[in-house]
């Protein structure tokens, strides 16, 4: 079983993503998208980053209970109810994945949005991770 991250010379730079992750393993764990509900249901965090944190934490711990770890994200998508926000907080954002996740990164794209499917949730994390 074996990431390997590809970041062509010829492309920008990544940075908080790689531009490939060639994946073999032998089970494909397809992460459902996740907010920053807490335990009962309701959004926590009043900020981008605070639900930003909890969202993450959720898909991890939906990772965690397939069996999986975060260093084994293939791929994840980030939906921005506000993309300007979210380019705004990038660094901190960047922080809170590295000190949840560490510092591989998976394929990544931020897709702006409308609005998600709880009013008061401002972004929602999807992946697919590889393990054995």
């Amino acid at each position: 079983m074996s990431l390997e991250r590809v970041n062509p010379a010829e492309l920008s730079p990544p940075t908080g993503f790689s531009h490939a992750v060639v994946a073999s393993g032998t089970r494909l764990v397809l992460l459902a998208g996740q907010t920053a509900l807490d335990g009962a249901g309701a959004v926590v965090g009043k900020t981008l980053p605070e639900q930003f944190e909890r969202a993450l934490a959720n898909l991890l711990a939906a990772l965690a209970a397939a069996g999986g770890t975060p260093d084994r994200l293939a791929r994840v998508t980030v939906y921005a109810a506000d993309v300007a926000a979210y380019r705004e907080h990038a660094p901190e954002l960047g922080r809170i994945w590295r000190k949840l996740a560490g510092r591989d990164y998976p394929a990544m794209a931020v897709v702006g949005i409308t609005r998600l499917w709880d009013e008061e949730a401002m972004v929602e994390l999807d992946g697919i991770a590889v393990i054995e």
